[in-house]
């Protein structure tokens, strides 16, 4: 029985993937930073093969904690990275974490023996810190894919700011390291949609839903969006943890950081689908997948379904 670990794999998005490991038989790590608050990852307990799961306490600015958690992994996955929009210290809160933390991470895992792959859930920040948004200097038809040149702007959200840094970490280890004995693979998703597993209420992104959903500009990012009626492009959380399973488990891919996207609507669209009505305009292609659809061989929810299907 092969192991994985998932750092983050109690969260919105790592449920999922724990959930697809497990019911493929793996042995699974799951990481959670209150270990003493069960809350945290109780529904995990729930799952099909759950006998396989064991939770252990980690805070990625610990190497020791981190050298507890790898070993004996052949799989890992880095999902724990703070998905915040409203910041009082980006410092401590957001760069601390997902920029230092990664580094710690990267350094751990360069003298692992037992690694054949590990996968990093980066963002569309690794791509375009202005998400949704455009960057000024680009055409409002453009079309992202993985040929662009990664933008980051020092204006745009902390949350973003530091996701692209987090994968430029990745990708200067992985030209400093050509010769490693595992594979780094990366995904970077849009707004990431859907049911969460657990019933904690402190999930980002389904705040986000229930914000967009009832039209509450309740922080700048949410007002922004409302303001602008930006072109939102989402995906099902469902479709991130296979696409993840997919790139851990497939070879020959080694340093690819995919765009894992669906359609973009309009928000006010966005809200009236949350609110199972129908959208007044098209869907259009900002972010572009069709190269993890084709190497990974994943497809994807329609995002119409995947709103409707939202509680």
């Amino acid at each position: 029985m092969q192991a994985v670990g998932i750092i983050g794999g109690a969260g919105f998005i790592g449920s999922y993937i724990t959930k697809i490991f497990l019911e493929e038989n793996y042995q699974v790590k799951v990481s959670s930073t209150d270990i003493d608050n069960k809350s945290k990852y109780e529904h995990l307990q729930g799952l099909n093969n759950s006998n396989h799961l064991k939770v252990y306490p980690l805070d990625v600015r610990n190497i020791e904690m981190l050298n507890d958690f790898v070993s004996g992994c052949n799989i890992l996955v880095h999902a724990g990275t703070p998905f915040l929009l409203d910041v009082k210290d980006p410092k401590t809160e957001l760069f601390e974490p997902t920029v230092q933390g990664t580094r710690n991470f990267l350094e751990v895992i360069s003298t692992s023996k037992d690694l054949k792959k590990v996968v990093f859930i980066a963002s569309v920040a690794a791509w375009n810190t202005s998400f949704p948004l455009n960057p000024a200097t680009y055409p409002t038809n453009h079309i992202f894919t993985e040929q662009d040149t990664p933008y980051i702007s020092e204006q745009d959200h902390p949350y973003a700011q530091a996701k692209f840094m987090a994968d430029q970490e990745v990708r200067n280890f992985i030209n400093r390291h050509p010769d490693l004995p595992f594979e780094i693979t990366s995904i970077s998703p849009t707004w990431v949609v859907g049911n969460s597993l657990s019933n904690r209420g402190d999930s980002t992104s389904g705040g986000m839903q229930y914000l967009i959903k009832n039209k509450i500009p309740a922080n700048p990012f949410i007002e922004m969006l409302f303001a602008t009626d930006a072109r939102f492009s989402m995906i099902d959380v469902r479709d991130v943890a296979e696409a993840v399973f997919q790139a851990a488990t497939i070879k020959g891919i080694h340093g690819k950081n995919y765009l894992i996207a669906n359609e973009s609507y309009a928000v006010s669209d966005i809200s009236r689908m949350l609110n199972n009505e129908a959208a007044l305009a098209q869907a259009a292609i900002v972010y572009d997948s069709s190269l993890a659809k084709k190497e990974l061989g994943v497809s994807f929810i329609a995002a119409r379904e995947t709103l409707n299907h939202c509680v």
